[in-house]
């Protein structure tokens, strides 16, 4: 079955190569591209958009040597669709994966000692092995692709699998429901297992029966030694010095802050210190935790650090000035699994509690924050107010690498906007479509914005909004 799939896809990128070589006349030095998707990370949630607790200096500083795009949205509000919109170019009226399908068919796919034992389990539904994948399109013209974090988009042995949609390489969590702890028992080195030292500790288990809660003894289970984003990191940065020279695109899809609250103890010492005592968080969504608030900031600032991490990597291996970095989220922030998101005031102006921000089509759900930096290309400390969102990678990597893009794709390239110049094209509407929480659509046209809730409960009605007035969508 590998086997079948990988001429399968070579035949789809060969295919696509055909149509874009005769693009190419006097050929340039081709940029190399880095998209860090973090997950779940609202918008209110960095420094240079508002945020006055958790320290994001590593970010910020991308800002401040690049555009910060302030209207840009993302594919959907949860994690699969909005990667799929990513990928294909597409919005959830026409992308293949609409919602976060567990493909629950197979079997018990929620029983992580089944799915251990049986990768058949592990994963989502797959993206078709027919669809032109932004990776493939830069394959096409000659990157070498690289995907570090977490996918989604297809189960192992299926044909949803990274490297069989056009990435060279692959390392992380194929399946969404694995990322529900980051101390798993293995991640993904391609299309085999990498077996980690850890024990199986499944996701949304508690404390145990009698356990003091103000122990931190009684939450050993939940920080074991293998932790996922410091090994999917290290990989990242590998892979940039191995391809230094060029020309890469790297997908690095953290699964950070996406709770379970799980974080080095360094920054959670830190923030223990700056914020003080707290309540720990024992619920029944995801793991608990003995000092939440002090955990989603460290989260945070975490990430934050690896940022920097990438951009030191760059300028030692050259890249940097070669390099366009996009930094993103894919959705809001959460409500659930102790993250306390209206405490950080996490997506800023907009609303952060349930039923406002992840789930939901309202502005804290999919407005997202996006920093690019490219030194020589974008003027530092520049701001854009253009409507963007994640279909808009495709044509604007394709453009910058020299590629065509599919036809059937409802992105506009944003280079212009990133090098300062007039934006001719721009986006008559965004639209989108999420078959979860009773079915939900939106629709984005200038400063009006429309949303119709609770589609499969025979609701018809068009809430309308006018966001110059009302930014948190209060008056229909």
């Amino acid at each position: 079955m590998y086997h079948f799939n990988s001429i399968l896809i070579n035949i789809k990128i060969a295919l696509f190569a055909l149509l874009v070589i005769s693009c190419f006349g006097p050929k340039k030095k081709q940029p190399n591209i880095i998209y860090i998707l973090a997950d779940d990370l609202g918008y209110g949630e960095l420094g240079v958009y508002g945020q006055s607790i958790i320290e994001t200096p590593n970010i910020d500083a991308l800002a401040k040597n690049g555009i910060i795009f302030m209207d840009h949205y993302s594919g959907s509000p949860v994690c699969a669709p909005s990667r799929s919109v990513f990928m294909t170019g597409q919005h959830t009226g026409h992308t293949p994966i609409r919602g976060n399908d567990e493909w629950k068919e197979r079997g018990d796919t929620w029983n992580y000692q089944a799915m251990f034992d049986n990768p058949y389990l592990e994963g989502q539904r797959p993206i078709p092995d027919s669809t032109i994948t932004i990776s493939e399109v830069l394959k096409s013209v000659g990157y070498t692709t690289g995907m570090v974090g977490k996918w989604g988009l297809g189960a192992p042995t299926t044909e949803g699998v990274p490297n069989n949609q056009g990435f060279d390489f692959f390392y992380g969590y194929n399946c969404q429901r694995q990322a529900h702890t980051l101390y798993p028992m293995h991640l993904w080195r391609n299309e085999g297992r990498h077996l980690l030292n850890n024990k199986n500790v499944s996701p949304h288990t508690n404390l145990a029966e009698g356990a003091d809660p103000g122990d931190s003894k009684s939450y050993s289970d939940f920080a074991l030694n293998d932790y996922a984003p410091e090994l999917m990191h290290e990989e990242a940065l590998q892979f940039l010095e191995e391809n230094k020279g060029g020309p890469f695109f790297l997908y690095y899809a953290s699964p950070i802050p996406h709770v379970p609250l799980q974080a080095p103890e360094k920054w959670v010492n830190y923030y223990r210190t700056k914020l003080g005592p707290e309540t720990p968080y024992t619920g029944k969504s995801y793991f608990p935790n003995q000092y939440p608030k002090a955990t989603y900031a460290a989260m945070i600032s975490y990430l934050d650090e690896q940022v920097g991490d990438l951009i030191q990597k760059l300028k030692q291996i050259g890249q940097y000035e070669n390099t366009l970095i996009i930094f993103t989220s894919d959705n809001g922030p959460t409500y659930t699994g102790g993250a306390d998101t209206p405490f950080f005031d996490s997506a800023k102006p907009f609303k952060a509690e349930y039923g406002w921000a992840k789930g939901f089509v309202h502005e804290g759900g999919i407005r997202v924050p996006m920093i690019a930096v490219w030194p020589g290309n974008i003027k530092p400390g520049s701001k854009s107010n253009l409507l963007s969102a994640f279909q808009d990678m495709m044509p604007t990597f394709a453009e910058v690498a020299g590629a065509t893009v599919p036809l059937d794709i409802d992105g506009i390239s944003l280079l212009p906007t990133l090098k300062g110049k007039e934006q001719s094209d721009t986006h008559p509407y965004l639209y989108w479509e999420f078959p979860a929480y009773n079915g939900q659509q939106a629709v984005r046209m200038g400063n009006w914005k429309g949303i119709r809730k609770n589609i499969f409960e025979g609701n018809m009605t068009i809430e309308l909004y006018d966001l110059e007035r009302d930014i948190q969508e209060q008056y229909d």
